[in-house]
């Protein structure tokens, strides 16, 4: 926030000086164009301007026409606002209306409308918009914040399968309340908007950081899945401590760059499963059915695990 106060403070100061030092009527309305055309980042910065100035253009034709058909008065300049809105809306250049419209007012304050305050509205206009886009140029990715969340996501996905591994041998393990996902969600989001900002904030297109959170997004999901089940356990079946061991080994290597070898193991230990006497009570047969789930969640979060490897080669 205080940054971008002293952007716009900065632009504004020095579009005001420009346009005094030229002379310009209104040198003031420069300042309120710099400030206007900064954006959160650079393509928007870009984008904004590019629609301003076709938006400027047109403006002035309209104008133009508007004021010799009905004279440089308010009526002429009413006619001109319901035209020119119009056409803004048709091609979504909301952000060019006031703006433009306030420059065009500046014909019906003085009563003239020929060439010199035509140069003079249009300088004041490239002076705002130029001292705008100068001070988003130093914008760029925020890189040591994304690689700080994406360690952090890690460590958070890390302890929350380790927990899971512990609670399906211990169904009195403290606090498996499932609140570890509120802060995993929040980062998670953070990091997304960050990503959106990294994206914004470059001319190469490069989506590396959306695709990623894409993927972590598809994990947590399963992640939370596999909570679910674990947490509706409520003994410890002859196939627990199986699963708790792959689990562990999961949380251990995870991120994982190459799953083959797990995935092996994974199958091997699905055909262990399959061998397994079947359930003597009910409550065994409840919490083997939530472990039949698990392992199918399991399954599904290594194989997301191998696509994001793909996807990264």
């Amino acid at each position: 926030m205080i940054v971008n106060s002293i952007k716009m403070i900065f632009s504004a100061v020095f579009s005001i000086l420009v346009a005094q030092v030229l002379h310009l009527d209104f040198a003031i309305s420069a300042g309120i164009v710099a400030i206007l055309t900064i954006q959160p980042s650079k393509r928007e910065t870009f984008s904004t301007a590019i629609a301003r100035f076709y938006g400027f253009m047109i403006a002035i034709v309209i104008s133009f026409i508007c004021f010799k058909i009905f004279g440089i008065t308010t009526l002429g300049f009413f006619v001109y606002l319901t035209i020119y809105v119009f056409i803004c809306q048709k091609f979504r250049w909301y952000s060019a209306i006031a703006m433009n419209s306030v420059l065009i007012s500046h014909f019906l304050s003085i009563g003239v409308m020929n060439f010199q305050t035509i140069v003079n509205e249009s300088l004041i206009f490239l002076i705002g918009v130029l001292f705008g886009i100068l001070v988003n140029l130093h914008l760029h990715k925020n890189t040591r914040e994304m690689n700080r969340l994406k360690n952090l996501l890690t460590k958070q996905i890390q302890k929350i399968i380790n927990r899971m591994s512990q609670r399906i041998i211990d169904q009195n393990l403290q606090n498996y309340d499932g609140k570890c996902f509120i802060q995993l969600n929040k980062d998670f989001y953070l990091a997304k908007e960050i990503a959106d900002v990294n994206y914004k904030n470059q001319f190469k297109k490069d989506n590396s950081e959306i695709k990623y959170l894409e993927n972590l997004g598809n994990q947590i999901g399963i992640l939370y899945e596999m909570y679910k089940r674990v947490k509706n356990i409520k003994t410890q079946p002859s196939t627990a401590k199986i699963i708790s061991d792959f689990l562990q080994k999961v949380s251990e290597e995870y991120p994982i760059k190459n799953n083959e070898l797990l995935l092996k193991e994974f199958n091997s230990l699905w055909k262990e499963m399959k061998n397994r006497l079947l359930p003597q009570t009910r409550q065994e047969f409840e919490d083997r059915a939530e472990l039949f789930t698990l392992l199918e969640l399991i399954e599904e979060f290594l194989c997301d695990l191998r696509l994001k490897a793909e996807d990264d080669k």
